[in-house]
């Protein structure tokens, strides 16, 4: 979330700066300004108040020792009188806190400057293109199609055993997903992210750590008999790992990489969109998430998108990079990239992958810190990205690279699937 005392040094500049992300941010942030001022005026009410308790309660031994036990009754009295009036105080100044709290959790972070104005994807700009076009003949079979042909995927029997959005892999289908992933572990490891398996499931605590609580609540998969949540993507409890936590300045960056099933609602997508490995309930995905000091994370967002334009070169996978508009970013991201493969069949451009920089917005949330060399305790920056997501690059690999004599594999992946064709 941001920090108070970005939004108390410059109102002004967050609310128009939240306005780029389409967020009417005037009555939220005055409303912050002014519960704060209150709890000021609380703290210091509370902490003379202490500081004047501790005084006379020293002072009542010395009047009994004196004998002045009606002065000392009389000091009793108005320490008890303090008591009362100070636990009201510390009362209003939890409430106090609670609501601010509440209320910066609902503020989107500040998209960075170079964050292009808009509202909707139709709004984001297209910064670098890469790979060669494919040519199929107009009547090439979608993904779908060739994933039944070949009994790659099998979409009918996900919905008898759990439902739309969780469709069956099987043969072929089931080791090029396992070689993607390998292949992606393997890039990363290569690149100096460090690997950790994560648990799937989150607390709330992670959750709220790392924006997707409050915010998309509502697109979460939830265990309500243990309160838990399956996890939208590994972010979440890699980037939880340095939750409460003072780094060594010498220990950054911190680079990590991560597989896991990743479970998201999806409420409210529907036709073309959800076809197929368009848009899945789950879905497999490799994650590569960093910890920076705040100098160094906008060289590390360059590196981190040159990371997912390799591996799509690799892949032989044609591709373009957008800036994100406003509307069009996240909740907790400054600023984001997102990666799109060109789907030659269904003649689209498909998502597979969002690399972005949170600057302080998650770690003050996570109070994910490092210590400078002045010796005190500073936010870090945070930043990920997808590297990559798996469906819409399968449905791309399918699409893209077949032949009448079936599927070419790429190069880069037959020592994991151990065949060249799908056929």
């Amino acid at each position: 979330m941001l920090t108070l005392q970005v939004i108390k040094e410059n109102p002004d500049f967050v609310i128009s700066r939240l306005a780029v992300k389409g967020f009417d941010g005037k009555d939220v942030i005055n409303r912050i300004i002014e519960i704060d001022a209150e709890r000021r005026r609380l703290q210091t009410f509370c902490d003379t108040e202490a500081s004047r308790l501790k005084k006379l309660s020293a002072s009542v031994g010395a009047l009994m020792k004196e004998g002045k036990r009606e002065e000392a009754e009389g000091v009793k009295a108005e320490v008890a009188k303090i008591k009362n009036d100070t636990k009201e105080a510390q009362d209003s100044l939890a409430a106090s806190e609670r609501q601010l709290t509440q209320l910066l959790l609902t503020v989107p972070n500040l998209p960075n400057a170079d964050v292009p104005e808009g509202l909707t994807a139709e709004d984001n700009v297209v910064v670098k293109t890469g790979g060669e076009m494919p040519e199929l003949p107009d009547d090439a079979p979608a993904h779908w199609d060739l994933a039944k042909k070949y009994g790659l995927i099998d979409f009918e029997l996900g919905v008898k055993v759990t439902g739309a959005g969780f469709p069956f892999y099987i043969g072929k289908g089931a080791r090029l997903q396992r070689a993607l992933i390998q292949f992606f572990l393997d890039e990363a490891s290569k690149a100096g992210y460090v690997e950790v398996e994560p648990p799937f499931v989150v607390n709330s605590a992670s959750g709220y750590g790392t924006g997707q609580l409050p915010d998309k609540e509502g697109q979460m998969y939830h265990v309500t008999l243990d309160d838990l949540y399956l996890i939208p993507t590994a972010e979440v409890p890699v980037t939880n790992m340095y939750r409460d936590v003072i780094l060594p300045a010498e220990s950054l960056p911190r680079k990590n990489c991560a597989y896991s099933p990743c479970w998201r609602r999806e409420a409210g997508s529907y036709g073309k969109d959800v076809r197929g490995l368009n848009r899945l309930h789950q879905f497999d995905k490799v994650e590569i998430v960093r910890v920076e000091k705040p100098e160094d994370s906008y060289a590390a967002l360059e590196e981190m998108k040159g990371h997912v334009e390799g591996l799509l070169n690799k892949l032989g996978l044609p591709w373009r990079i957008l800036r994100l508009c406003g509307g069009d970013m996240s909740f907790t991201s400054a600023i984001t990239y997102d990666f799109e493969v060109w789907s030659a069949a269904q003649k689209r451009w498909l998502e597979v992958s969002s690399v972005s920089n949170f600057e302080t917005y998650q770690a003050n949330r996570l109070k994910c810190r490092y210590r400078g060399e002045d010796k005190k305790p500073h936010l870090c920056h945070t930043l990920n990205g997808s590297a990559l997501a798996l469906p819409r690059i399968v449905a791309s690999l399918l699409e893209n690279f077949q032949t009448p004599q079936g599927i070419v594999v790429p190069e880069c992946l037959r020592k994991y699937t151990n065949f060249d064709i799908i056929d």
